[in-house]
C-alpha cells in the first residue's frame, strides 16, 4: 500500500509550475531518472521507509537547507526553509526525534522563525536531545577552511541517524556553488563536506532538490551534466557546469523543493498512521508568512511576496491540503458508507 499511496504522493509535488524564462519543462524528466536510478519505487515511500527504520525516539536528525545570498537575498529564499520545518515537525511528532537545522549564519532567521510559527520551538542543543523541548539550530563556520573541522565536529557530537539536505546547494565538478541559471554566488559556504563524511559513517542521508545545483543531485549528475541547460557550463568563465557532484542515498526531485519535503511528511503520516504530521493549508499560509517576514524572501523578485518560486503561497497551501486529505483517506478504516452495497475483495 505505501507503494500505491507514494506514486499518487511523487506525482501531485512534481506537477511542474514555472514561468518559460526559467528552466522549464524539466521535472518530469528528471524525476523519471532519479526514480530509475533508485530503483524504480515512489522516491516519497522509500525516503519516509528509510526514515522510520533508521531513527527512532531520541535520535537526532540534521536537516541542511538555505539558498540565496546577498546582496540579492541577503537571508536567503522562501522555497527551503518551510519544508525543512514540515520535515522536522513529522519527525519530531511523528518518530520522536530530535530535529536540528543546519544552515549558514544568513539562513537562520527564516529558518527560526519558520520553525517557531509551526509551533516547534528552537532550543539550546541540550535541551533538545536530552529533554526533547522543541529543535536545535546550528550554523556553520563562515570560513571555508573552517567546514571540514567543523563537520567532523558536529557528526561526532550529534551522531545523527540522518542527514536531510532541502533546497541547499552543493558543488560542480569544480568545487564550485551556482545557482542553477548558471551564476556563481559569492558569499556563500559549501557545506557538502557534512554529506561526504556522513556517507563515510554509514549515516542515512536523503536530498530534496528542483533545479540541479541541490545536494543530492549528484546521483545523477551525468544525467544532468547532457540535460540541463547548464549542465555543462555557467554564466561564469570558470570550467563546469552548473550541476552538484554531491550525491545522496535517496534523491527525490520536486516541482518546488518545500512540496518534494511536504511529501515525505505526508508519507510518514501514511507510515504511522497520522494525518496531523502533514501541516494544514492555515499552518502553512503562517510558516511562509513567518519565512518571508524574517527575511526568507521569494527568489524571483527578491521581496516579501507570498510567493515560493514563483508559485503563489496559495498553491503550496493547496498541495499540503491535497497531501493531508490523502493520508487521512489512506490511513482511514474501509468505508464506502449506506449506498454502495457491499465491498468486493481485490487483490492489490
Amino acid at each position: 500500500m505505501a507503494t500505491i499511496m507514494g506514486e499518487y504522493v511523487d506525482r501531485l509535488i512534481t506537477v511542474e509550475m514555472r514561468n518559460r524564462g526559467m528552466n522549464h519543462n524539466i521535472i518530469a524528466p528528471i524525476y523519471d531518472e532519479a526514480r530509475r536510478e533508485g530503483g524504480g519505487r515512489p522516491i516519497t515511500a522509500r525516503a519516509a521507509e528509510a526514515l522510520v527504520e533508521n531513527v527512532g525516539e531520541g535520535d537526532v536528525v540534521l536537516i541542511v537547507t538555505g539558498a540565496g545570498y546577498m546582496p540579492e537575498v541577503p537571508h536567503g529564499e522562501s522555497d527551503g526553509p518551510p519544508g525543512a520545518v514540515s520535515i522536522a515537525r513529522a519527525l519530531y511528532w511523528g518518530l520522536k526525534a530530535v530535529p536540528v537545522y543546519v544552515s549558514e549564519i544568513c539562513h537562520a532567521p527564516p529558518i527560526k522563525a519558520s520553525s517557531e510559527a509551526a509551533g516547534l520551538m528552537i532550543r539550546d542543543y541540550e535541551l533538545a536531545k536530552d529533554r526533547r523541548m522543541g529543535a536545535a539550530l546550528i550554523t556553520a563556520p563562515e570560513g571555508q577552511s573552517e567546514i571540514d573541522a567543523w563537520a567532523d565536529d558536529l557528526l561526532s557530537k550529534m551522531k545523527p541517524k540522518a542527514i536531510i539536505a532541502i533546497e541547499r546547494l552543493g558543488p560542480n565538478e569544480s568545487g564550485i556553488v551556482h545557482y542553477s541559471t548558471g551564476v556563481a554566488p559569492k558569499n556563500c559556504v559549501n557545506v557538502a563536506p557534512l554529506f561526504d563524511k556522513a556517507a563515510q559513517q554509514g549515516v542515512l542521508s536523503i536530498g530534496i532538490g528542483d533545479n540541479g545545483n541541490e545536494i543530492g543531485f549528484g546521483r545523477i549528475h551525468s544525467f544532468m551534466q547532457d540535460f540541463h541547460p547548464y549542465g555543462r557550463e555557467t554564466q561564469t568563465s570558470k570550467p563546469g557546469g552548473a550541476i552538484t557532484v554531491t550525491a545522496t542515498d535517496i534523491f527525490l526531485p520536486a516541482s518546488i523543493s518545500n512540496w518534494g519535503a511536504y511529501g515525505i511528511a505526508a508519507m510518514l503520516g501514511f507510515l504511522l498512521k497520522d494525518k496531523e504530521l502533514v501541516q494544514d493549508s492555515e499552518l502553512e499560509k503562517r510558516i511562509i508568512r513567518a519565512c518571508l517576514d524574517a527575511g526568507g524572501w521569494e527568489m524571483r523578485y527578491c521581496t516579501s511576496r507570498f510567493i515560493v518560486d514563483g508559485a503563489e503561497g496559495e498553491s503550496s497551501m493547496a498541495i499540503v491540503q491535497l497531501l493531508r486529505d490523502m493520508v487521512r483517506l489512506n490511513i482511514a478504516a474501509p468505508d464506502r458508507g449506506l449506498s454502495h452495497g457491499k465491498m468486493k475483495e481485490v487483490q492489490r
